[in-house]
């Protein structure tokens, strides 16, 4: 007796798309399309912060010279820059400047040599009291301190370099003394031509040395078709 073994059946594979719609049955649902992973994104180099890009792609204004210091970020102590100030009053120093050119002026427009002599002291005496103002500094000796001394003496403390000149004018205090009390004699015209010359080259050294160059007032024109008495 044979025995036949049936031939297994095999089932075929249709694609979804190949089967026909049969009435009345639902069509079943397609399933959805896969998503791609997503990749980090990634910006360009012209938008990444300027920390994160390579030195060959920094910007010419941040890319550092070799050698040169690097720049502390904002914020930090490297950030924080003194501020330098100058010691004295540059403003006192030009008004009394500008004081002892008048006062100058004064001394050539007069006649009286006496008051020629004297009024050119003044302007010497002025134009110390400017370096005075600027280089000066508070006398920490207490007896110095209590001590009347005049600006010839404490001029060759402050600017050595005027020494000499501090020496010259002192010298002529007493006849300045003299011509303003009026005394015949204490100066002649020769005395106060040279006294002025002097002065005014004094003036321009101090102006020079302290870098002030005060510009003095122009005269006032008047108006026009406007009279004044």
């Amino acid at each position: 007796m044979t025995i036949s073994h049936p031939e297994p059946v095999t089932a075929s594979r249709r694609h979804p798309a190949d089967e026909q719609p049969q009435p009345g049955r639902a069509r079943p649902a397609a399933a959805p399309p896969a998503v791609p992973p997503v990749q980090p994104s990634v910006q360009p180099p012209s938008l990444q912060p300027p920390s994160l890009l390579p030195p060959s792609l920094l910007p010419q204004a941040a890319r550092a010279a070799p050698g040169a210091p690097a720049v502390p970020a904002a914020g930090q102590a490297g950030d924080v820059h003194p501020v330098l100030r100058r010691v004295g009053a540059p403003p006192a120093g030009l008004d009394l400047l500008l004081h002892a050119q008048r006062t100058l002026l004064q001394a050539r427009r007069t006649e009286d040599p006496l008051q020629r002599y004297a009024t050119a002291h003044l302007a010497a005496l002025r134009t110390v009291a400017a370096v005075l103002a600027v280089r000066g500094r508070p006398e920490k000796n207490p007896r110095r301190r209590k001590a009347i001394r005049s600006a010839w003496e404490v001029l060759p403390e402050v600017a050595p370099e005027l020494a000499e000149w501090a020496v010259y004018f002192a010298a002529g205090a007493r006849r300045r003394a003299a011509a303003e009390a009026g005394i015949a004699g204490a100066a002649g015209p020769r005395d106060a031509d040279d006294l002025i010359r002097n002065t005014a080259l004094f003036l321009r050294i101090v102006q020079r040395l302290l870098g002030l160059h005060p510009t003095p007032p122009a005269p006032r024109l008047p108006l026009e078709g406007v009279h004044e008495e």
